[in-house]
């Protein structure tokens, strides 16, 4: 990757650097504070888990001392969206080699927005983009989250930090819909999150309201075709 290229990837990466450190602080803090775990675990956790809201669920199961399977149920539960994401990418993703199982392992929701919204600068191949900018967020996420370790180890109080995940998630749907004309998307998926949190609880709509988006977002893209043939 020449310096053209690197400049291209560091800008459209930047929304996620500034999203990143303050979230992966917050992490930090929480893991120092609630299991005085320290700056290898902080390391290790962003290095091989590189999972945000999967990360700050841990930290609670960790200090509740919560089995093995409930950890991993409670786990499964709050990643089950990136299946939706993997289907998507099952294309775009075809035939980049080696790059692949890094590129799968290291996709996050921000990784996601900017490998689908975003187009390669001229003279590099889209998984060269896709690697690179899932590359640089992980390093993002992890020096967020080192930081935030050593950070918690301070006399400071630190209450609230853990908002910084909720404040992340609602910047990124504010600037999707003001970049974005169509805000079916944005609707559909309040209105079926919203839905399936009545009827089925907080602690399992989050499945339903998955596989609710995935089935409406498809019939609305094949009705959107049948009018643009007609």
């Amino acid at each position: 990757m020449n310096r053209k290229h690197f400049k291209t990837v560091l800008k459209d990466t930047l929304p996620v650097l500034t999203g990143y450190l303050f979230l992966g602080i917050g992490f930090g803090i929480l893991l120092k504070e609630k299991t005085d775990y320290g700056l290898l675990w902080a390391m290790g956790m962003a290095v091989f888990m590189l999972a945000g809201s999967g990360q700050y669920l841990a930290v609670s199961l960790m200090a509740d001392h919560a089995s093995i399977l409930s950890a991993a149920i409670a786990t499964f539960l709050i990643n089950a969206r990136h299946i939706f994401y993997g289907i998507s990418l099952i294309e775009p993703y075809k035939g980049a080699g080696k790059k692949k199982p890094y590129m799968i392992f290291a996709l996050t929701d921000e990784t996601y927005s900017l490998v689908t919204q975003n187009e390669p600068p001229e003279g590099m191949s889209r998984h060269s983009y896709c690697f690179w900018v899932s590359l640089l967020d992980h390093i993002y996420w992890v020096t967020g989250c080192s930081l935030g370790n050593l950070l918690g180890a301070l006399p400071i109080n630190f209450a609230g930090i853990e908002f910084v995940l909720t404040a992340l998630f609602v910047t990124m749907f504010v600037e999707q819909w003001l970049t974005h004309k169509n805000h079916l998307p944005a609707i559909i998926g309040v209105g079926a999150t919203a839905l399936c949190l009545v009827l089925f609880g907080r602690n399992i709509f989050l499945i339903p309201s998955m596989a609710l988006i995935a089935v409406l977002l498809t019939i609305s893209r094949k009705t959107g075709r049948r009018q643009t043939n007609v």
